[in-house]
């Protein structure tokens, strides 16, 4: 019988680079609690991904800009002691802060000034070209965002299979002598970035060919996903006016290549009835719907709408932006909905910011319905009452590259109205009562009427007898806390970095003596 052998497989190693993230796992660094840095889903993502990759046991790693202020690491000029702490161990952990003064006072991801976001997108990249790369030696790379798009070009002169992920359409370009001037020599990997027009050489395109940061992560990546699978087949059918023509034509590349998949992200952990500190009364499917009516009441008595549990209430969670989000539709039929039914008692509670507060609050003055409509600043906790005391949540958007808030409502029992597209064809269907199924309502013609078709379709629901409509409610939350989680999420990218390793993350398995 030949000798056991006890080698062991060596893992590969993940590098994360993201602009943003929640949290990171405990065990990960002495400083895991403080780190974080949100300004969308990006940040949740970032967070579940890593967190399910550590918990799995993966050598996995992570790279981020060391935002100081966001950290709550730098007290009245001085640098606290655990900082100093965890500086000194840093070369043996897994979180690699990319150190530049721009990041420093920071209090958010993005700023309102491109140049200062130019600054800081480049000074990222900087350090995660010239010292975090070399220090992790990573297996893959996986990129987050336009703010990262230039490490894709790196990793292919190394190389190294990447990853890029995009969540929106957003980029910007500046030319390769801005680049370098910034400290990155991207003579090494320049023909692997893409420019305004196709360059003849290095020297040419230097001074006056600028570099598309977003497309270039596109371009150069070995394999890229958006954050809902069709969204990504609405990009690669041209079904969108505002994505650039660049943009489109090389998502489409990679995707009629094999190397393109849509990816559905899941909302914060921390929205769950059943350990929302921010409710009334908190609830699960088994009792949801005394609890939430109790959410219900206290809020109307909050925002001086009528107090009535058993009205139908809607509530609008997203931003009030006409470009995307489709609040200019509501505003189109708000009086005469509730008009429709004031029998019913319906109510319409907004809870964000936009463009458009101000339409829904002159609406609300000049029909005197500030019983019935409820028009408020955004404010988290507020939100989060108002996914647990709504019946239905409304989300008319043009178009959402994936979206957050219906899948939220759902685990809260709040019952999608939203139109037939991206990540909301992906994660709502029409409500089939009699064969148990579906969560939510669907239109598809993007107008005010097609928005007053499937309200009237969830205002049927909402007449239905309580028991029919308690359980409906109770199967929708249920399944919508198994489907919509991070752990579904992470394991759909742990999918990818396999399928582009050729091997697993994690293999414990020894090596096996012939004919034992």
């Amino acid at each position: 019988m030949a000798p056991k052998s006890s080698k062991k497989i060596k893992k590969p190693r993940i590098l994360i680079v993201t602009p943003e993230i929640t949290y990171l796992p405990q065990g990960m660094g002495n400083m895991t609690n403080k780190l974080s840095a949100k300004a969308g889903g990006l940040a949740d993502v970032s967070a579940s991904l890593v967190s399910a990759l550590y918990e799995l046991g993966a050598d996995v790693h992570v790279a981020l800009p060391h935002y100081r202020k966001m950290f709550h690491v730098d007290i009245g000029g001085f640098i606290d002691n655990e900082l100093l702490i965890y500086k000194s161990k840093l070369p043996s952990d897994r979180i690699h802060l990319a150190e530049d003064r721009i990041f420093y006072y920071q209090d958010r991801v993005y700023s309102n000034s491109e140049d200062t976001d130019l600054k800081i997108a480049l000074a990222f990249q900087r350090e995660v070209i010239n010292n975090i790369i070399p220090t992790v030696k990573p297996d893959l790379i996986h990129c987050n965002d336009w703010m990262t798009g230039l490490i894709p070009a790196e990793a292919r002169m190394l190389g190294i299979p990447s990853l890029f992920t995009f969540h929106n359409i957003h980029t910007v370009k500046t030319t390769l002598a801005h680049i370098e001037d910034r400290g990155i020599d991207s003579a090494e990997f320049w023909s692997n970035l893409f420019y305004t027009w196709p360059p003849s050489n290095y020297f040419d395109a230097r001074e006056n060919n600028p570099v598309d940061f977003l497309c270039s992560g596109i371009f150069s990546a070995h394999f890229i996903n958006t954050v809902s699978p069709t969204f990504m087949k609405e990009i690669v059918d041209n079904a969108h006016d505002f994505v650039p023509g660049n943009i489109q034509w090389e998502v489409a590349s990679k995707y009629h290549a094999g190397c393109a998949s849509g990816i559905l992200n899941s909302p914060d952990s921390a929205c769950d009835p059943e350990t929302d500190t921010y409710l009334v009364q908190k609830y699960g499917v088994a009792d949801h719907y005394d609890a939430k009516r109790k959410n219900k009441v206290y809020l109307q008595d909050r925002l001086g709408l009528d107090i009535n549990p058993d009205a139908p209430m809607m509530f609008w969670p997203s931003r009030l932006d006409p470009v995307q989000k489709g609040c200019q539709l509501v505003s189109e039929i708000l009086y005469k909905t509730i008009d429709k039914y004031w029998d019913r008692g319906l109510q319409m509670v907004f809870v964000a910011n936009g463009a458009y507060q101000q339409v829904f609050h002159d609406i609300a003055y000049k029909h005197d319905l500030y019983n019935r409509v409820a028009v408020c600043n955004f404010e988290e906790g507020l939100s989060h009452i108002g996914f647990a005391a709504s019946d239905f949540m409304l989300m008319p958007s043009l178009f959402e590259p994936c979206g957050l808030p219906q899948m939220t409502s759902a685990i809260y029992g709040s019952l999608p109205i939203a139109r037939d597209t991206g990540g909301l064809h992906d994660s709502v269907a029409n409500l089939d009562v009699e064969n148990s199924t579906g969560n939510g309502f669907l239109f598809e013609t993007y107008d005010g009427e097609g928005l007053a078709w499937a309200i009237d379709r969830a205002l049927e629901f909402h007449a239905l007898d309580v028991h029919t409509r308690g359980t409906q409610v109770g199967r929708i939350m249920a399944e919508s806390k198994n489907r919509f989680n991070h752990k579904v999420t992470a394991q759909s990218y742990i999918d990818i970095y396999e399928q582009m390793l050729h091997r697993p993350l994690v293999d414990e398995v020894f090596e096996k003596q012939q004919g034992n």
